[in-house]
């Protein structure tokens, strides 16, 4: 089993969509790695030899920000906008979307189960 970065990788994967499920790195990230480490992006995990895992591992340690390192930094990044009172990190105090998306329907991921509150009467229209 291969472990990159704190993470197994799955073993009967083709290593370009192993590397995905490391924090940090999508498609295109996953093609420049095993270019640079000269390994077939078709190769299944299981069928990796140790050289070429430790590659792989020594490319991303060099070149990129995964995992813990780029989880802190997101936080960090979210609460410096929260101390400065700008509006994004004011939406994400409030746990409201941040990207200008329409909340007054929608947004349930982000705002959470419905909160019934009480309602007004309605007031039978007068003739």
């Amino acid at each position: 089993m291969a472990r990159i970065a704190g993470v197994d990788l799955p073993k009967n994967k083709k290593v370009y969509y192993g590397l995905q499920y490391i924090f940090g790195i999508g498609k295109q990230y996953a093609t420049e790695i095993l270019e640079k480490s000269k390994v077939d992006p078709n190769k299944r995990v299981s069928a990796l030899t140790e050289d070429e895992v430790a590659a792989i591992r020594t490319v991303i340690q060099a070149d990129y920000k995964v995992e813990g390192a780029l989880r802190s930094e997101v936080q960090l990044n979210i609460k410096r906008l929260m101390d400065i009172g700008a509006y994004r990190g004011v939406r994400h105090r409030k746990g409201l979307p941040t990207r200008g998306q329409r909340t007054r329907t929608n947004s349930r991921t982000r705002k959470g189960k419905r909160k019934t509150v009480a309602g007004k009467k309605k007031v039978a229209a007068k003739k």
